[in-house]
């Protein structure tokens, strides 16, 4: 594994709300807002200890009725178009889109834009089988270094890109030098790597503090 994949897994795993983060993503997984209320009873904590949590959280979407609407996964469009069940979602980044199916268990169709050519690159990820067609093949995912983290969405997301190839990134790379791309499987390998440091975390109703995998009830 590279020094950057590590520090990646390092970082962003430190980074994760766990306890929040996989119920509320299945909750928007659904398709639409999630008040505090029904975040407290998938999450087992009171609406306090969520409110708490969430202020943690400075990059999570809220509509006008203060609900979420979105972290990591969003109602609000973005470059990346993430499909569940029919659904039409999307995410903050690229890696956000290979990561996620597992995450909620369900299979994902993710379509997404190169901000270089202007061209579509589509993929299609299962909870179990991981990526299964990449389209065109030469696709890659674009990685930076996320620092501090004051912001994920700032420091990480927005420079986590699809491009069609490596020489479709170039002109990234060139201004990203510190960054670098990684195949498709190769992406979705570093996020497979990811959660199990991001899952070990406690996830609250579980009595033991495990995690209990993606089918598991909220």
């Amino acid at each position: 594994m590279t020094n950057l994949a590590t520090d990646l897994i390092d970082r962003l795993a430190g980074s994760a709300e766990t306890t929040l983060l996989v119920p509320l993503l299945r909750l928007l997984a659904d398709g639409d807002p999630v008040s505090i209320d029904d975040l407290a009873a998938a999450a087992a904590l009171t609406a306090d200890e969520v409110r708490a949590r969430l202020a943690a959280m400075p990059d999570t979407e809220y509509d006008d009725q203060g609900r979420i609407i979105g972290q990591g996964l969003t109602l609000r469009p973005t470059r990346h178009r993430f499909t569940v069940a029919g659904g039409e979602l999307y995410t903050w980044c690229a890696l956000d889109t290979l990561i996620f199916p597992t995450l909620i268990g369900r299979p994902a169709r993710i379509e997404s834009v190169s901000p270089a050519s202007g061209d579509t690159i589509r993929v299609t990820v299962d909870p179990t089988a991981g990526v299964t067609s990449v389209e065109p093949i030469t696709a890659v995912v674009s990685l930076v270094d996320p620092g501090n983290l004051p912001s994920i969405r700032s420091s990480f997301c927005n420079q986590v890109h699809y491009f069609t190839s490596p020489e479709d990134a170039g002109g990234w790379l060139a201004e990203h030098p510190e960054g670098r791309v990684l195949s498709v499987a190769e992406a979705f390998g570093l996020g497979r790597n990811l959660l199990p440091e991001t899952l070990a975390r406690p996830v609250s109703g579980t009595g033991d503090g495990s995690y209990r995998g993606p089918d598991a009830c909220c």
